[in-house]
This record gives structure tokens, sequence and C-alpha cells, in this order.
């Protein structure tokens, strides 16, 4: 898997003029000023008398000036590259004067990020410690703009970005300007390693816990610091068990917290009692895992029922948006409130009953993916904020979002963009079309305010289309 790196041009005006006159300067510094030093030390190493030393030591010095400021300056301006990495960021050496001469910045260092129009052009203005440096973004290649923020969305968590410069680059993507779809695979590539925590061992089939109690059947799903199994109590009734390691390698003071957070968690999501959402039996510590015993759903997720059958129609969609609504608003109403961090098909498995059960909460992960550089949800539904860490009820509307993209497709949406389905689906409803792209908004406070103005909002669309709408 490559390393996601970016490496962006940056040429403004007076690095372009530096360059010329460095061209043309290049035989006086290169060719003219070697042979005179040459020259002149061979006439004084042959008539020392006729030259006093202080002058010698002068001429020589500026000789010697000249070519290695030649040097410096042709290297200061052809290297006209920022790179990007996870480490951080690297200026050209052009830049060096206004950033302190230091090249080399860490992404934690990187406080702001504002967007100003100056003389009808645009420049971003970025916060190095304490150091404002402006670059215009009209000498940047404008294909690598989007890479250029996404970089900034990805690897600076503490940057305060402007409202001008989420609107500049949600335009950006919109436009379709950029690199984004042309490079997505490097992207998804780095979301992916993100995603990932420090692999570990899942339990196999046959392995008993709580004293035998338990048996292990199969595994469902498994990766990074987490297992799903379908496992057998008593050697009659069936159960899903979730399974969470803290990191081995984390501090003790890491440690310690994180399973405080893990036990919290349990505690709140025990107290949910809903007939749509699986229900947590019981928590327990074996081998310092973290175990969450919850009721087995005979039913198939939403992903393999669109695999199986391909996408879905709209009114049946539309119908289970309003089931899941109601789902997301008992959750959001607790105090604190639930978030689910984790709305995907996957995760919505459509019972035997026909009925609606949303499964797997993502919720428990939360601190281990803090700690461990991880996150909690799959990439193409994770919503910006959910990315940078501070995921908010709206975050699992940015999923649900997906999910109906998804459901009315059978193609996982396009990461960290507002969801244009009439792009893949021209002859979708007007109706459905908003929807999505309600729920997907970038920012938090273009989505659905809350779980309650969402089911108004569909209640309305049944109502208008009482005679199609299918109630399930």
């Amino acid at each position: 898997m490559a390393e996601f790196q970016l490496v962006v041009s940056y040429r403004p005006v007076e690095t372009k003029a530096g360059l010329v006159l460095v061209v043309a300067g290049l035989p006086v510094w290169s060719l003219v000023a070697p042979f005179c030093l040459g020259a002149f030390v061979v006439f004084v190493l042959k008539s020392p008398e006729s030259v006093i030393f202080w002058q010698a030591i002068a001429v020589s010095l500026f000789f010697l000036a000249v070519i290695v400021g030649g040097f410096l300056a042709s290297a200061m301006a052809e290297d006209d590259k920022i790179h990007f990495s996870k480490e951080g960021l690297c200026f050209p050496p052009f830049l060096l004067p206004r950033l302190g001469f230091k090249r080399n910045w860490s992404w934690r260092e990187l406080k702001s990020a504002t967007l100003h129009l100056h003389g009808g052009r645009d420049y971003l203005a970025l916060n190095l410690g304490g150091h404002t440096l402006t670059l215009g973004l009209h000498d940047m290649p404008r294909e690598k703009m989007d890479e250029f923020l996404l970089a900034l969305e990805l690897w600076a968590p503490d940057c305060d970005r402007s409202l001008p410069l989420l609107e500049y680059h949600r335009n950006l993507q919109n436009a379709g300007k950029s690199g984004l779809a042309g490079q997505t695979q490097m992207w998804q590539d780095e979301l992916g390693r993100r995603f990932t925590a420090t692999t570990f061992v899942p339990l196999e089939p046959g392995r008993k816990l709580q004293g035998d109690r338990l048996e292990v059947v199969r595994q469902l799903a498994f990766g990074g610091l987490s297992a799903i199994y379908l496992v057998q109590k008593n050697k009659t009734e069936l159960f899903v068990l979730k399974e969470a390691v803290v990191p081995p390698s984390a501090e003790a003071d890491v440690r310690e917290m994180a399973e405080k957070h893990l036990i919290r968690e349990a505690e709140i999501l025990f107290a949910l009692s809903h007939p749509n959402i699986v229900k947590v039996l019981d928590h327990f510590v074996e081998n310092d895992r973290h175990y969450l015993l919850m009721d087995y759903v005979n039913g198939t997720d939403l992903r393999q029922l669109v695999k199986q059958n391909g996408a879905l129609g709209e009114k049946q969609v539309m119908a289970w948006a309003s089931k899941i609504a109601h789902i997301l608003a008992y959750l959001h109403n607790n105090q604190p409130p639930v978030i689910h961090r984790d709305l995907t098909p996957d995760n919505l498995v459509l019972k035997n009953d026909g009925s609606i059960v949303l499964i797997d909460f993502g919720a428990s992960n939360q601190f281990i993916g803090t700690a461990t550089g991880t996150m909690v949800g799959k990439q193409a539904y994770i919503a910006p904020e959910q990315l940078r860490g501070k995921a908010v009820p709206q975050s699992d509307f940015y999923a649900l979002g997906g999910t109906l993209y998804f459901l009315l497709t059978a193609r996982d949406p396009r990461p960290l963009s507002q969801s244009d389905i009439k792009a893949v689906l021209p002859d979708i409803s007007d109706e459905m079309h908003d929807l999505i792209a309600y729920l997907t908004a970038y920012e938090t406070e273009d989505r659905c305010p809350n779980a309650q103005a969402l089911i108004d909002r569909l209640d309305h669309f049944k109502s208008s289309k009482a005679e199609d709408y299918i109630d399930v």
C-alpha cells in the first residue's frame, strides 16, 4: 500500500522572475566567475609581491560569493515544491524567510488556515508556529488544489479552517475540477491505513469463554483491534460477541483510560431498549480483551441484500429511511446523546419479519480509535468532522445519506463529499436527490439539525405521495 504523499508546485511571480535572472546570469556565476577566480589565484601565486594581501583576499571572496550565490539562487529558484506526508509539511527554500528559516513543520504546528481575496485572486494563509505564510492559489496547479486541501483535512486535526476556505474546498469538489476523482485510490489507501489499527489474532472457532459457557461458532467480521463472532451460550442459544482490544503497546495511563471508556460505553448500551436496536446483554473482560454480548439478529444485512438482488427501489428505500430516522431519534434523544458512529449498510439488518435492526455500535471503540490513530466507521460513510475525531449526531445523518445512496445505486458513495445521486440515477425524484444531498452536506450546519426534523421531512413526503408510499 503506497504512502499518502503529495507534492505541489508553487511558483509565484517573484520565483519565476528569480529563475529568469538566474538563467540569464548563468554564464557569469558558472563560467566567468570561476575562470576569473582561477586566473587571479594563478596570478597571485606567480607574482605575490605585486598584490596586497588584503586586496587578494577581498577579490577572491568576491568571486567566491558570486559563484556560491549563483548556485544558491539556482537551487532556490528551481526547488518550488511543497511536500505533504503524514510527518508534516516541507516548504521550498525561497519561503524560508517567511517561516523563520524553518523548512519542516509538523501538522501539530499548523494552527489555522484561512482564505482571503486580494486583487481579485484567492490567497491561502497558513499560521505555522506564529509565522503567517501566504500562498497564492493561482500559483499552484488547479488539479492539485483538492488534494492539497484534503491533506489539511487528513493530517491537521488541530488546524482551524475558516468558513471561506471550507466553502472554496466544497465548491472545488462539486465543480469536479480537482484531482479527487483521479487520485481516489491514493486517498482511499491512506484512509484505509488510518482505519486499520495494529492487527491481532482473532479467536478461532471452538474457543470457549466465561468458564466454557460461551463457545465461538465462527468469525463474522474482524479487523484492526476488534472482531465480531457468532457464539453459542450453554450449547443452546446463539448470540453475537463483539471483541475490543486495548493496544498492548499503549502506555499504562492510556490503557487505563481506554478500559474505563469501554466500561462506560457498555453501561450506556445496556440502558438502550428499542425494538429496532440490537440488545446488549453483557460486558466482561477476559485475557485483557473486552467483550460485549448481544442478541443474535436473524436476517440479512442491507449490503448483502443489495449484492444479491441489485439496487433497491426508491419507495422501499424511502420507507426504510423513515424507520432508521426513528431509530436515530431514540439514540440522539438520550442524555448524553448516543452516536452510533458506524451506520452503514453492513450494520442494518433486515429481519425475516421485514423489520430493520441497527447493530454493531462503534461507540465502544471511540477511545481506542483516538489512542491508536484509527477511526470507527467505513471510509465512504464517515463525515468529515468524524474523520477529525469530532463525531456529533449529524455524523450519523451523513452516514445515513451515504447508506441511502448505496441502496439506490449499489455503489458506495465518494468519501468526504456531498453525494449527487442524479449523476448516477438521472430519473431519481427530486425529493430523494435533495434528501441525500441534505444529509451528506459537507458542513454539519448545512445538514439536518436533528432526527425529528428528518422525521418531519419524511412524513411530509409520505403524505404528499400516500398512494405510492410503502409502509414497512
